[in-house]
Order: structure tokens, then sequence, then C-alpha cells
């Protein structure tokens, strides 16, 4: 038996309960992990308000986390017990004590790079990967707009964006959140929250506009960031933090020839030599200094419910992180 949290049905965070849960022996290719700290992410919010309906009730959500192996099950090769590993996987079950895990999907972690840390940047460092260098890859010489850039994922995408050359133009719900974001490299900073940003954006561009958008805010954005592009420029709807887009016309994008796409970071991990490669990078990445986690709350594991409180209310920078 372990402690977990389980979501028996739909709705706000006070649906998250703790419970003792059976975890058993791990089969074959799969090892047991005992969990040591655990990352908290938007999309654990769309499942258990039941926007996501991806995890079969009653579930245990959780898509990262960090921890030890304790057991291997047959056929397993280049794992050991005790060694530390995270993982990220749409098959849930992260928010608990101790697991069973496909091994394909967990990843070797530095011995530099801490529990917690890994848990706050390996998810967050793979998308930003997944958007700097696959989704649109990002040049020296770029302008890109970055929407909540004080935000877990902000952050590394405008120190990842700098380092790589570009110009980062951020937006953050308030004066705080401007400058964490100016301090990870974001060179002007403005306030999405009072509307009408794309008109600001033009301004600082002389009016040629941003080459990309990485935009996991949603609803509250879109259209002003579709007017943000330059010619041939692409705007990343990678989440949707006020809520889901309404349908797009195609043509709503053939006034300045731009692109639109929907990543998901799942998609580009489904085999291991490409969860490998990404992960090196941003292994590479922390150790060279690019990119750094940043841990804005921390809670155990029985918090969840107050972890996803405050990350629906806006009130994190950085990322959120359970110990069990």
């Amino acid at each position: 038996m372990t402690a977990a949290i389980v979501l028996r049905t739909h709705g706000g965070p006070e649906v998250l309960t703790l419970e003792e849960v059976v975890v058993g022996a791990p089969g074959p290719g799969e090892v047991l992990i005992r969990q040591t700290a655990v990352g908290v992410n938007f999309h654990d919010c769309y499942v258990r308000s039941g926007l996501y309906r991806t995890l079969p009730l009653p579930g245990i959500p959780g898509i990262e986390a960090v921890g030890v192996v304790e057991a291997l099950g047959p056929g397993v090769e280049g794992f050991q017990v005790g060694q530390r590993v995270g993982y990220v996987t749409g098959a849930y079950g992260g928010y608990a004590e101790r697991r069973i895990l496909p091994a394909s999907v967990a990843v070797a972690l530095p011995d530099t790079l801490g529990d917690v840390a890994a848990a706050s940047l390996l998810l967050k460092g793979l998308t930003a990967c997944m958007l700097l260098r696959r989704v649109y890859a990002v040049k020296a010489g770029d302008t890109i707009l970055v929407h909540a850039a004080a935000g877990g994922v902000g952050q590394l995408l405008c120190r990842w964006a700098r380092h790589l050359g570009a110009t980062v133009i951020g937006t953050a719900g308030s004066p705080g959140k401007a400058a964490i974001a100016r301090e990870a490299g974001a060179t002007e900073v403005i306030p999405y929250r009072e509307g009408g940003f794309a008109d600001a954006v033009m301004s600082l561009t002389e009016g040629r506009g941003v080459d990309a958008v990485y935009d996991a805010v949603g609803r509250d954005t879109f259209a002003e960031s579709l007017k943000s592009l330059a010619y041939c420029g692409a705007l990343v709807n990678y989440g949707q933090a006020s809520g889901p887009v309404e349908p797009v016309a195609p043509a709503a994008l053939g006034a300045r020839s731009n692109s639109l796409s929907r990543p998901v970071v799942f998609h580009y991990l489904r085999d291991r030599a490409s969860l490998e490669a990404m992960a090196t990078e941003v292994f590479a990445a922390v150790a060279g200094g690019v990119l750094r986690a940043e841990t804005g709350l921390q809670l155990p594991l029985a918090a969840a419910g107050e972890a996803h409180a405050a990350l629906e209310a806006r009130a994190t920078t950085g990322a959120a992180v359970l110990i069990p």
C-alpha cells in the first residue's frame, strides 16, 4: 500500500483526496519508484476540472515526478535499484508516494540536479525544448512573444530564446511578475491582462510583428496573439489557462501567411530516441547555465488541492512541486 491523491469526480481543488492504494510489484519492462518530488502542472488542473477527460475515474492524476528505483521488473535494462530517475507520462499516476512505471519513459538524472529542481524542470524543460527547437526553431535575430513569461515554462522560454540570440518580448499579469520576466531575459514586458497588447507589440517592433508567439493562456490572448505576428510568423498555442480557444477559420491566417500549431509534448516523446535526445538537450542547457529550475511553491502531497488553487489563481511564479 502507498499514499496517493485519488480523483473520483471532476470538480474544484477540494475533490483531490489522499487515500491508501495498492502498488504491487513491477511486471515485465516496469520499475517500482519511490517518489521524492512530484511536479504540478496546469494539465493536472484541466484533468481535475474535467476540461480534459483523459484520466479514467477513479484515478491518480499527475504526469511527472522524480524518485528512486526500488525494484526492477523482468527484462528491464539500463537502470538499477537505488538510481535516481525522472519521468513524464500521459498515463498519469504521478501524485503518489510510490508507483509502477514503464522503464521506457524514465530518464536517469544528472547528479548535479536535485530532486525538487528536477521535478520543477523536467516537463517544463522538455516543453521548452519542443517549442523552441522543434515546433518553431528559434534562431539568432528572431523576435518572439512569450505569454505568461514569469511562469514555469515562460521563464525557460525567455532564457533559452535569449541564449539562442532572439529578442524576447514577454507578457505578465503584475509588476512583480514583469520584473521576474525581465530577469529571465525578456527585453520588454507587456501587461497582457489590460488587453490590446498587439498594438504594443507592433510599436516595439516598428510595425513588423514577431516571428513567433508562444501562447499558453488561450482564449483571452489568442486573437491579439494572431494580430501580433509578422508575415509568415507562427502562433504556437500550447495551453489554455484562460479557457479553450474558439474554432478558427483557416482564412484568418491568410492576412500575413501565418501558421498555427497546437503541440502536445507527449507526441514529441513517443519513442525512446526522441525522449533521450530532448532530455539530453535540456540537461545540457542546465549544465551550461542557460536554464535553471525556479520552484515557486513547494507543498506536501496531501496539499495537492492547495497547489491547484494557487495555479488557477495565477498566484505562483516558477514551478509548483509536491513532496510525498
